[in-house]
């Protein structure tokens, strides 16, 4: 029978020669042959030297310098030997997955690259290595092992508890997992080792419940990803996202993304907003949020995707957590599904941080209390984080309870402006209820004053026809204009009313919207003296056409501005002329009662090409009206709507806009 046993080295470049030495406790056994059950061992450990052939070495062996170096599961095991926890541990053999285990979570397609590098030439490799920097990995020949030697570690570590061979065990393994997506491998990881070995474990035991507990800093996007419509796997992690921007980056990993289909409610994200999360912060998530929805799950076996870049230290993370905060971690989560615990080493680059992380976890594993803690409180990032995923998964799971974790208000709370609700109400709906996305911004201070504020629909890149629309949602001074009063719930509903309207008729037609607020935070930093906020407000529609419109497939384009986003409009259109006139088949102006639309003032043929193009609506007791106005012939056709207050100008004139964009797209024939 085949017997699993490390592979001799001696044919290795000299690089990568690492001296063999087989762990204490070594017995070893065919895959097909259960553990021998020995009463002096309830813990195991998985760990072999190969998988530290995989490395980075940019054309100098002694230059490596990346951050997932085979050094860290060297510290890792090192650390455990010195306190001779390996004396009450048992050895788990380890070996490579099959690739039917792995195509239970990844196509044959990944299956196949990684395969492809074991016989890739050095030259193959120095080509290439942009290419993997992109999706930050590094590859090389005994990558392939190594990928397939982690994995296997986790199935075998996790088959060993699943089967009642063991209590706990803990798979001292890389390259990580967590980021591998099914069809794709990426950010250090090749193969998702949880998820596959869940999937194993599902398949070969009674065992269906799984609880995956990350505590990695980052989101594991590879194994929401790849339970994310599946009730079977209870999927939490707890990672810096900071409103998407830390990686990998994006929406996937916000507390809304609860899962889909029959998984919804079954992915919970614990998303940090900031760097510098200490043991409080996630005790207290633990407390409020992980511990009641695992005791209302009653998971059959915990495995822990064990991060330990969030550890104190560790300069990738920027976090605090102390080996004592993850002893805790592990020892609440001990206490579930009958102390059946897996430990699977996903990151981690400090090789200091790494060691005490995981050594304290392995104290817990082998039946060691957790070390005293001093007085915690969650900070205030923390306790509001933590409230609100509460309110979020209330929805899914009765045990979460909002109210006991809501924050304590201190004696000068701060406060949200009107506008600001609004606003943030509005773009909360068009990306839950619309999928539409979030346009970055390029530099910090725009940032600071219109972050996530500027939203396109996903196709706004492919689409032939791209509506932008240029508005000041939120000002409420805009739809106060000739009004002595304000009803702020009717005001948003008409916000929300209106952009319903809009999108759907925009996602009927088939076009493309991308939605620019130029109205700015209330609280952002006041501009720097050489910079008007009229400026801003310039350089944001310029920015926007530029770096996303001007780079898109779009033949027809129409441009609508909402009260004072007319302003912005038109210093587009003399920014950018040549490209108005030769893309844009119209311009439509909706304004207040006191506001007077505009027109290009310096460029005459400008001003001819727009006559052609614009339409306006206005109140019909507008001063553009008056005898003595010598504006109303600037303007293409000026159409009166009975309402004073611009957004409902807006919202009845819809249905004229639509006809009049359609003639316009027509009439261009494009």
């Amino acid at each position: 029978m085949d017997i699993d046993t490390v592979e001799d080295q001696s044919n290795a470049p000299s690089y990568a020669k690492v001296v063999q030495k087989r762990p204490p406790n070594d017995g070893r056994r065919a895959t097909s042959v259960p553990l021998t059950p020995n009463a002096s061992f309830s813990v195991g450990y998985v760990f072999s030297h190969e998988m530290m052939l995989h490395r980075s070495f940019h054309g100098n062996p002694e230059a490596y310098g990346h951050p997932e170096a085979p050094e860290r599961i060297q510290s890792v095991y090192a650390a455990i030997q010195r306190a001779g926890l390996f004396e009450s541990m048992k050895y788990i053999p380890i070996r490579a997955a099959k690739e039917h285990e792995v195509l239970l979570v990844h196509s044959a397609g990944l299956w196949a690259k990684v395969r492809a590098f074991e016989n890739m030439t050095r030259q193959e490799i120095s080509d290439s290595e942009s290419y993997y920097d992109s999706l930050s990995l590094y590859v090389m020949e005994q990558t392939t092992r190594a990928a397939l030697l982690s994995c296997g570690g986790v199935i075998e570590a996790s088959l060993a508890v699943a089967r009642g061979e063991l209590k706990k065990s803990f798979a001292i393994v890389r390259p990580p997992g967590h980021h591998a997506e099914p069809d794709e491998h990426m950010g250090f990881c090749f193969f998702n080792n949880v998820a596959v070995a869940a999937r194993v474990v599902q398949q070969l035991t009674p065992i269906r419940r799984i609880l995956i507990l990350d505590w990695d800093v980052h989101h594991g996007n590879g194994t929401q990803r790849a339970f994310n419509d599946d009730p079977s796997v209870l999927y939490i992690s707890l990672h810096r996202y900071e409103k998407g921007t830390f990686y990998p980056c994006g929406p996937f990993g916000s507390m809304e993304s609860c899962g889909e289909g029959d998984g919804l409610g079954y992915s919970v994200n614990i998303p940090w907003p900031r760097k510098g999360m200490v043991d409080a912060d996630y005790i207290h998530a633990f407390q409020q949020i992980v511990m009641p929805i695992c005791v209302e799950f009653a998971p059959e076996l915990v495995i822990i995707s064990a991060g330990f870049d969030a550890a104190d230290g560790d300069d990738l993370g920027e976090c605090h957590v102390t080996p004592a905060g993850y002893a805790h971690m592990t020892h609440m989560l001990s206490g579930l599904a009958g102390g059946k615990v897996v430990v699977a080493l996903e990151g981690g680059y400090n090789l200091d941080s790494i060691s005490k992380s995981a050594l304290a976890v392995a104290r817990v594993l082998t039946g060691e209390a957790p070390p005293e803690l001093p007085p915690l409180v969650a900070s205030e990032y923390g306790t509001e984080t933590v409230w609100m995923v509460a309110g979020q998964q209330s929805k899914y799971w009765k045990n979460v309870n909002p109210k006991a974790c809501e924050p304590r208000e201190e004696e000068d709370p701060l406060s949200f402006s009107i506008p600001e609700i609004l606003k943030a109400h509005r773009q909360h709906h068009l990306y839950t209820q619309h999928n539409m996305l979030q346009i970055p911004l390029l530099t910090a201070e725009y940032e600071n004053r219109y972050g996530s504020q500027v939203m396109c629909t996903p196709d706004m890149l492919e689409n032939k026809t791209i509506i932008l629309f240029v508005h000041e949602h939120g000002n409420l001074r805009v739809e106060l204009e000739g009004r002595p009063e304000c009803n702020v719930r009717e005001e948003n509903s008409y916000l929300i009313d209106f952009s319903n309207d809009l999108i759907n008729w925009v996602r009927k037609e088939k076009y493309a919207l991308v939605d620019v607020n130029m109205y700015p935070k209330p609280f952002a930093p006041a501009p720097a003296r050489r910079k008007q906020p009229e400026a801003f407000s310039r350089n944001l529609i310029t920015y926007v056409w530029d770096n996303y419109i001007q780079l898109s497939q779009a033949q027809r384009i129409a441009i609508i501005g909402h009260g004072p986003g007319c302003e912005a409009v038109m210093e587009l259109l003399e920014e950018r002329t040549a490209n108005m006139r030769r893309y844009v088949d119209a311009v439509i102006q909706v304004v207040g009662m006191l506001k007077i639309p505009l027109t290009p003032r310096e460029n005459a043929e400008l001003r001819d090409w727009y006559q052609k193009k614009s339409l306006v609506f206005v109140n019909p007791q507008h001063p553009i009206f008056e005898p003595t106005s010598t504006m109303l012939k600037r303007h293409g056709r000026v159409m009166r709507i009975d309402e004073l207050k611009p957004i409902r100008i807006m919202k009845k004139s819809l249905p004229i806009i639509e006809e009049h964009l359609k003639k316009a797209f027509t009439a261009a024939g494009k």
